[in-house]
Formats: C-alpha cells, structure tokens, sequence
C-alpha cells in the first residue's frame, strides 16, 4: 500500500476557506464527497478525520484544524496515534511554482518555502509523497503572503478547480498502480 492517509493542507475557518493556502482541503473536500464521506473533528489528532475507500485501499483523509505554520504538531499527532510513518503520508498542498491549473506528484525533498511542508518536515521528517496543486506566483517574494492569504480570481479559481479531477485520479492511479503510473498520468 502507498499511504494510509491523505492530507490536505490549509488554514481553518471561513476567513481563509476561499484562498490559495486552501487548495488541499479543497482536494480533500472532493474526495471525501466522491466517496459519500464527512470529515469529523477528532481531538487526538488536531484535526478533521475521514476514513474511506479510495480505489479499493482504506485511506484516512486529515484535515489539520492547525493554522498552516503549524501543520506539523497535527500531522505528528496523527502519525503517533494512528501508528504511521511518513512515507505512509501523501500530503496534498498549494503549489506557488506551479500555474493554475497544473498538478503535480513529487516523493520527498523540500520544502520550498512552504511554511506547511516546513513544519510537517520539523515534526515529522520529509518522507512523504507530495501532491502539489498549481497557485502561481504573484511575480515578487515580498507579495507572496499576501497571495497566499487571498482569494484567485475567477479564470484562477476555475483552472485550480479544473485540475482537481486529475489530482483525484492521480490519487487513484498512485494507490492502485503507484508513483510511476501516477506522475506519468500527471506529468504527460
């Protein structure tokens, strides 16, 4: 099996619910209603638990209830009470390197500048698989913020969306058939 969970990264709350930062719960969302599932809160973990079936394989999808830059305490907290490692972890997350619209699977390596990623490797290491969802870039480093804490445009917001299916199936193709069949349906 490739992972035993699927997290999608955020920031809680209906403040941030529409922005950039939010593209892995968005995926998550999408999985959990492809599967007729809710995510519930669960305390020990820090988080929004749903377990479902995802291509013949039980998966747990999380939502960290952690701000972003601390998405690390959440996902430690599940690894320890659900007995995973992070190569166990596919971690679903905005992408400013990538335009809109473009999805793209990536085992290990940095964290490039994600402060999410930063964490989650502080807490937990960076062996994970990543499943990385096209924001864009404001252009300059000091806006990036601001970017991120904000809403894409309409033409944004529709590619970000339209790419959402692909890394749903890229989700499918990687749990039945691994990370090769996965990153050749995404990266072809």
């Amino acid at each position: 099996m490739p992972f035993a969970a699927i997290i999608g990264l955020g920031n809680p709350g209906d403040k941030y619910a529409n922005t950039r930062h939010n593209a892995g719960y968005w995926l998550l969302d999408r999985l959990a209603g492809t599967c007729g599932a809710a995510l519930k809160p669960e305390k020990k973990v820090l988080g929004d638990v749903a377990q479902v079936t995802l291509a013949g394989t039980v998966v747990r999808l999380f939502r960290p209830a952690t701000y972003m830059n601390e998405s690390g305490q959440a996902v430690r907290r599940l690894l320890d009470f659900y007995k995973l490692a992070p190569a166990d972890l596919l971690v679903a997350h905005d992408e400013l390197d990538l335009p809109p619209g473009t999805v793209r699977l990536k085992s290990g390596g940095g964290h490039g500048g994600h402060n999410g990623l930063r964490d989650i490797i502080a807490h937990c290491s960076a062996d994970f698989m990543r499943l990385r969802i096209g924001i864009g870039h404001p252009g300059e480093r000091s806006r990036v913020t601001g970017y991120v804490l904000n809403a894409p445009g309409t033409g944004e917001r529709q590619l970000i969306d339209d790419s959402l299916p692909d890394a749903e199936r890229a989700v499918e193709l990687l749990l039945r058939d691994g990370a090769e069949k996965a990153m050749h349906f995404l990266h072809s």
